[in-house]
């Protein structure tokens, strides 16, 4: 393979929904871009929206991928603080136009025009990739990337959503789900000290929710949830990382007097709610997307300290429609990594 060119794999258009790996031109970082050596790139749900078109003005071919952990390779113009063989990551936060309304707030993450790697450009199911330099989180040192890079999307949303959500230690605080966000989402309330409640479907996931940190468990096939929530004395927060509206309703009336629901799960059905039992306890309902590049060294660095990594499965890029399919399934266990 020529040095100009590079392995890539692509969905190769807007009605082909499927992975082809190629030999594509390798880019030339552009003015206030580098050029990353992709060593890990998570496989995230959310992939899905490019690989089957259901994201607004997407362009084809594209390459998915925007959980990216590597090194920079190359700097274009007028890119300063960052130097080439730097460890970089790259989320879903892969820039910003600085000009909306949002933006001029400081809110980059929401915004309108919020620059998507996988979506707005190639991501990271590639050797390398481009990005803008002001959406680069710099990776600690003890972390691999194979480590770092599901912290980039499934990583700073559960930990993100949760310091922001207004619990404190000592509250009760349930997990819905114990999948690729919510095996993170446990690790870190746990670390966060908040009473963490796992809250998933059987018995058998009971022994691997409290190894991860969880104090209680709740069966939800097992009677009803919001029930259980309520004996333990009711949840100031229910964390969401599912995506079925189905199974969030049924723990809404397990929340405490003032609980919330923070759902960063997205879920294609609507969500029912019983507005007067919500009115009577002050309960909300609330989402929270990932958070910026800064957020993301915020989440290594916390992950560092405390221990906590997501359970990964890694597959070279070779296999990425494998991995693909196997993520989709929800046969992963928990998160899966490529490593081109």
């Amino acid at each position: 393979m020529s040095t100009k060119t590079m392995r890539a794999v692509v969905v190769p258009s807007a009605s082909d929904a499927r992975l082809e790996l190629r030999d594509v031109a390798l880019p030339e970082p552009p003015t206030a871009h580098v050029r990353i050596k992709v060593e890990a790139c998570g496989v995230c749900h959310s992939d899905a929206l490019a690989v089957h078109n259901a994201w607004p003005g997407i362009s084809f071919p594209r390459v998915p991928g925007h959980e990216i952990a590597g090194t920079i390779d190359a700097l274009g113009a007028e890119t300063s603080g960052w130097h080439i063989g730097e460890r970089v990551g790259v989320g879903w936060h892969g820039g910003h136009d600085g000009t909306c309304d949002r933006c001029r707030r400081g809110d980059f993450i929401t915004c309108r025009n919020l620059r998507i790697p996988g979506f707005a450009y190639d991501g990271g199911y590639a050797q390398y990739t481009l990005a803008p330099a002001v959406a680069l989180a710099r990776i600690p040192a003890e972390l691999k990337a194979v480590e770092a890079a599901p912290l980039m999307c499934a990583g700073i949303t559960t930990f993100n959503s949760l310091r922001n959500s207004g619990a404190r230690a000592g509250d009760l605080v349930a997990i819905l789900g114990i999948g690729g966000l919510g095996h993170l989402a446990v690790q870190y309330a746990s670390k966060m000290g908040f009473r963490t409640v796992a809250i998933a479907r059987g018995r058998d996931k009971e022994q691997f929710a409290r190894s991860l940190g969880a104090t209680d468990y709740v069966d939800s096939l097992d009677g009803d949830p919001a029930a259980q929530l309520q004996k333990l004395g009711g949840a100031r927060l229910v964390l969401s990382t599912i995506t079925a509206a189905a199974a969030m309703e049924p723990v809404l009336n397990g929340l405490a007097v003032d609980g919330q629901l923070l759902v960063v799960g997205a879920s294609p059905e609507p969500l029912p709610v019983d507005t007067a039992a919500m009115i009577g306890a002050r309960h909300s309902i609330k989402a929270w997307p990932s958070g910026t590049c800064a957020d993301s060294e915020d989440t290594m660095r916390f992950s560092v300290q405390t221990g906590v990594r997501a359970i990964i499965e890694t597959m070279p890029l070779e296999r990425a429609q494998e991995a693909f399919e196997r993520m989709m399934s929800g046969a992963a266990r928990f998160r899966m990594v490529l490593t081109p």
